[in-house]
């Protein structure tokens, strides 16, 4: 047998690639054979609402300037007044004391996790994942020889504290949380988050020091609460990993970050951990043009009534054709379980009604499927006669 071209490793994750992806190539195909207003895609989590005012004014100021400086190479952790401004941000955000020194701006909040994962973590280390979960973290505890330790939430898709305290083991490094959900939108309580700090509290100790790291990405775009509360709130060894690309809308521009908890053991020996890493893996940080643009707007926030009015519309009418799911608080996803307990057959079925979901175990859920509803309305009008059929299909037989 002759040897791969490709390392091993790659080979097999490309094998086991992204259903979101898959479903997403399968769109395009289908959009080109039968008209893009006649497929009803809900597979890829690409924000639609436009970016607010405030980006726009910055994006002009910006582009105006004209500094040569402003377009060379800056300090690895990003440009100070960019860190600086998303300190205050977060101080305000989450009601703890960020300064410049505990934020490191990173290319999207991809980047960021990477980062993170890879200071934290050695081989054989595991990471505690909650299901069902953004399929990527798997390939990110994978690159620094991390292992990924699933736990179920309950049936609404909330933690599990008890579960989570069962998975707990000598190796454990980190848990990942992230809230709003990819791909439920479950929104977790304030209760739950402290009761979340509060287990990890009783299990980190500075011999086995365990992080909470959260994915924060959809954290502004939550519709039935003031404010999404989020367990590094309630957790001293915390690290926030988030970007602007949901609540600017700016997903291709990858403006990330990654802030540590003001109260954190050992800061400056972990923040001078993530620099080498953004360094060395090849990120450096955001581009020098958004970083200064982000730095003069990231309290604006796009028009997540948009959002908001999407679900509505489509939840109510799911709802009425018989679906049920978990109540979907923000993000713009939305989780059903699958009338077919075969998921995969089902989102088939959805298929031939010219809709476009991905299939629960995409996500280490089986029994589910994820729309995303960042579309236009009319996608949404036009796909519930489809929605409708495929529930009465299986109602009938």
């Amino acid at each position: 047998m002759s040897k791969l071209a490709i390392a091993r490793q790659v080979a097999d994750d490309m094998s086991s690639a992204s259903w979101i992806r898959a479903m997403f190539e399968t769109g395009i195909k289908l959009k080109a054979e039968l008209g893009q207003e006649n497929v009803f895609d809900f597979s890829l989590g690409n924000p639609n609402a436009s970016p607010p005012a405030e980006f726009y004014a910055a994006l002009r100021e910006c582009a105006a300037a004209d500094d040569p400086v402003a377009h060379r190479y800056m300090n690895n952790a990003g440009f100070p007044e960019t860190r600086a401004a998303i300190a205050a941000f977060l101080s305000e955000e989450y009601g703890l004391d960020f300064q410049t020194e505990q934020v490191l701006v990173t290319s999207g909040a991809a980047g960021g996790m990477n980062v993170t994962l890879r200071a934290l973590l050695d081989p054989g280390d595991e990471v505690i994942v909650l299901s069902p979960f953004f399929v990527e973290y798997k390939f990110y505890i994978q690159h620094p020889a991390g292992k990924m330790v699933l736990v179920e939430t309950d049936r609404d898709c909330l933690p599990d504290l008890a579960a989570i305290e069962a998975a707990i083991t000598p190796k454990t490094r980190a848990l990942i949380v992230n809230t709003p959900n990819n791909p439920s939108g479950v929104v977790y309580p304030q209760e739950l988050c402290r009761g979340l700090g509060e287990l990890l509290a009783r299990h980190d100790s500075p011999q086995r020091p365990i992080y909470l790291v959260t994915d924060d990405i959809y954290k502004r775009l939550a519709y039935d609460v003031d404010k999404c509360p989020s367990p590094a709130e309630f957790y001293d060894r915390s690290i926030v990993v988030s970007s602007f690309s949901k609540d600017l809308s700016i997903p291709g521009e990858r403006a990330g970050y990654v802030a540590v908890h003001p109260r954190i053991e050992q800061r400056d020996e972990l923040m001078a951990a993530l620099i080498m890493v953004n360094r060395t893996l090849g990120f450096v940080n955001a581009a020098a043009f958004m970083q200064r643009v982000v730095a003069r707007c990231l309290n604006a926030l796009c028009d997540k009534s948009f959002y908001k009015r999407n679900r509505d519309l489509l939840c109510a009418a799911l709802r009425e054709y018989g679906y049920e799911m978990p109540p979907p608080g923000g993000a713009f996803y939305v989780f059903p379980r699958s009338p077919n307990p075969d998921d995969v057959k089902f989102v088939a079925l959805l298929q031939e009604h010219r809709i476009l979901a991905v299939p629960g175990c995409g996500f280490g859920r089986p029994g589910h499927f994820r729309l995303s509803y960042c579309v236009d309305r009319g996608t949404i009008e036009r796909s519930l006669p489809g929605f409708k059929a495929a529930a009465a299909s299986l109602q009938r037989s």
